[in-house]
């Protein structure tokens, strides 16, 4: 269909500035993909809409991320209420980890770095941990999210021991390169975006220097500071179930992946972890007689309800991309890159386009998979190295999916920093489009140099 495929993006962005929610500009872009889907007839548009939703929940991993996504609520409601956290918080502060801004915000980056073998665990104990140490400090939860965002995401695709390097090795084989893994490894000290991004978060963190909008949301921290006070306690009520959720989510990636951690089922992984971990939660307050079963069962079913909207957020963005996919909004961007150009713009253009079809579509998984079979043949016939390219390509499908207001990082980012979705997409944007000129500028030049 050509540019018409790019409408149904552009609607949601159009209409999450203008309106500020970002449920409507879903289901718009959403219902806007599926009328160009039935030949433009709106009824037909209406019946794919909800055809397109319920079919998010065919796919067992679709699923499995929106129960995590709800059941994270009890989690954190049972760790809060408690005073696990206050407590961990009270324990962090006596052992001088907590005692500036700076030494918060460099735990939280410390956090997302360490925690790299699998991303959505990784935001998730960087956003819970962080919370109230960045409402101690006066720090705003959209700087939380944007510490989140950008940490765990480029450490995932820099430390490749994890379920995207197996990924990635997977599609190279496809290729038939003889030595993909020495690609792959290569492609590391030339992914510019993931390398500066991490370096502008420690930034960030060491100066307490924050730009654009990301300062005006630090001036209104209102909203953030309305959550109840509550009384530490004790710290293993936060620790322990976290301690549950990181031990289990390493073992079942080894168990769905038949003891490779890389092979493993990153969705199953942090969906049987999360639910293990409520559960020992749940057993612990019981035990320890801070709430009865009543209670508890309460509690739990108020923190999932808390993120109903997260969840249905996470809901239609999944069916939006899958509409968009059957759409071919990914395959007409990448149609983009022509064989024809001049070596020194190849990668930039890889970069731009890997950055548009993340952006478009909400994940740079599936750009990895429609751009590596074009871009690098393309390298080959340009005479440059296979990992520059690479890392061109890797680089660019993070930027989108930082940008993207329906990427599920970007999603789970905002919910584990407990910041309004919106504004973490606004905040973080100028930093991710700051990087990016400094990546494409670079890719420019090292390629100039090469050629």
């Amino acid at each position: 269909m050509g540019w018409i495929t790019l409408l149904p993006a552009l609607a949601a962005i159009l209409i999450g500035i203008w309106k500020r929610e970002v449920i409507l500009s879903l289901l718009v872009a959403l219902y806007f993909s599926e009328i160009l889907l039935a030949g433009n007839n709106p009824v037909l548009g209406f019946i794919g809409l909800l055809e397109r939703i319920t079919a998010v929940f065919q796919s067992e991993s679709n699923t499995q991320i929106l129960l995590f996504s709800i059941l994270v609520g009890a989690l954190l409601v049972y760790m809060n209420q408690s005073g696990g956290v206050s407590a961990c918080v009270q324990v962090l502060t006596s052992a001088g980890f907590t005692q500036t801004p700076r030494r918060v915000g460099l735990l939280t980056a410390f956090i997302g770095i360490v925690i790299f073998i699998e991303s959505n665990m990784s935001m998730l104990v960087a956003g819970i941990l962080s919370r109230p140490l960045f409402d101690k400090f006066q720090m705003s939860r959209a700087r939380l999210a944007y510490f989140v965002d950008s940490t765990c995401a480029p450490v995932s695709i820099l430390i490749l021991l994890n379920g995207w390097g197996a990924y990635l090795l997977g599609l190279l084989t496809e290729q038939g390169f003889a030595e993909p893994i020495a690609i792959l490894v290569m492609s590391i000290p030339l992914n510019f975006y993931a390398i500066i991004t991490l370096a502008l978060v420690f930034y960030t963190a060491i100066t307490h220097r924050v730009y654009g909008p990301l300062q005006y949301s630090e001036t209104r921290r209102e909203e953030d500071l309305e959550e109840e006070h509550i009384a530490p306690t004790r710290a293993r009520y936060m620790w322990l179930p976290l301690l549950i959720m990181v031990s289990a989510v390493l073992f079942f990636l080894g168990y769905t992946g038949n003891g490779d951690l890389l092979a493993g089922s990153g969705s199953s992984a942090i969906f049987w972890g999360t639910a293990l971990a409520t559960l020992v939660a749940y057993i612990l307050l019981l035990k320890d007689r801070v709430y009865s079963h009543q209670k508890l069962i309460t509690l739990g079913f108020e923190g999932m309800g808390k993120l109903l909207p997260v969840v249905t957020t996470v809901l239609l963005a999944l069916a939006l991309s899958a509409s968009m996919g059957v759409l071919g909004t990914g395959e007409f961007v990448a149609q983009i890159v022509e064989p024809s150009l001049p070596p020194p713009f190849i990668p930039v253009l890889v970069f731009i386009v890997a950055g548009l079809i993340s952006f478009t579509t909400g994940t740079s998984w599936g750009t990895f998979g429609i751009m590596i079979p074009i871009t690098l043949p393309l390298a080959q016939a340009a005479e440059l190295p296979p990992a520059f390219i690479l890392s061109a390509l890797l680089g660019g499908g993070v930027f989108g999916d930082h940008c993207s207001p329906i990427s599920d990082t970007t999603l789970i980012s905002s919910l584990a920093a407990g910041c309004d979705h919106l504004e973490h997409v606004q905040t973080q944007l100028p930093y991710a489009l700051s990087v990016a000129g400094v990546t494409l500028l670079l890719y420019f030049v090292t390629a100039w140099l090469l050629w």
